[in-house]
């Protein structure tokens, strides 16, 4: 390892090679986190906000809004880290010419987070800068939603890695995206107040990484400090670090031959 690189310049090398191939096509790529919210609001926010017109005392497009930012940053970066690290390192072969440079399949990964959680905060800022056009979301406090985005990023790119490591065929995803990410999306706090379900399912809506990310979120939103914050930041930090520990261990055994 001495003739490596610094630690940093390993990782930061794979996080520019993904800027570099994500904006030589920067329209396609940036344009849709921009028009996604204005969509989902006019098409959810709207047509729902008829009927409910107000939840935990704010209008309910407000309190849709606050989370719309955090599952952009989730689904962003379960997409980069599912379909796209299996077709880099399955389809186009990117890791094993990646791995004859002087970096180590940890330094990959964790760059693959890396930029994962970039991309959670780039898109979980978009999403912001949307709704802030109709006045809907607080601001500028709104802003400090791009670090939980960056956070929300990089935690489930841990989680899509080590999903990853155990898919043989890209067609298994769907099961992740749907029997996982999808009930996410309903049942932690984003739609709805998870106090909302029914007694039973609560603590297990409290298992969902999601919810920590969507509370911690709309607690910055509104100002408001509280002891559940540090809960939220542990269990995020906890669960990125356990995920990506296993998810760089099993990985391993399948990019070096």
């Amino acid at each position: 390892m001495s003739d490596y690189p610094p630690l940093s310049h390993r990782v930061a090398s794979v996080w520019y090679r993904h800027y570099r191939v994500y904006t030589k096509n920067l329209l396609s790529n940036g344009i849709p986190p921009f028009l996604e919210p204005l969509i989902f609001l006019a098409g959810i926010g709207l047509g729902i906000g008829k009927y409910v017109t107000s939840m935990q005392q704010m209008p309910y497009i407000t309190f849709l809004a606050m989370g719309l930012p955090i599952t952009a940053a989730m689904f962003t970066a379960a997409f980069e880290c599912t379909f796209g690290t299996f077709i880099r390192m399955e389809f186009d072969n990117v890791y094993d010419g990646m791995l004859a440079a002087p970096i180590t399949v940890r330094d990959l990964l964790v760059g693959e987070i890396l930029w994962a959680g970039s991309k959670g905060l780039f898109f979980s800022l978009a999403v912001v800068f949307v709704e802030s056009l109709f006045g809907i979301v607080p601001m500028p406090l709104s802003l400090l939603t791009g670090f939980v985005g960056l956070a929300t990023g990089a935690m489930f790119a841990a989680i899509s890695l080590l999903v990853t490591s155990f898919v043989t065929t890209i067609n298994h995803f769907n099961f992740y995206f749907t029997g996982f990410l999808s009930p996410m999306f309903f049942f932690s706090g984003v739609v709805f107040p998870i106090q909302n379900l029914p007694p039973v399912l609560r603590p297990v809506a409290e298992i969902f990484p999601l919810t920590h990310a969507v509370r911690l979120a709309r607690a910055l939103d509104l100002g408001q400090a509280t002891p559940q914050m540090g809960v939220d930041v542990f269990f995020i930090a906890a669960f990125t670090a356990v995920a990506g520990f296993f998810a760089v261990r099993r990985l391993k055994k399948r990019l070096v031959h």
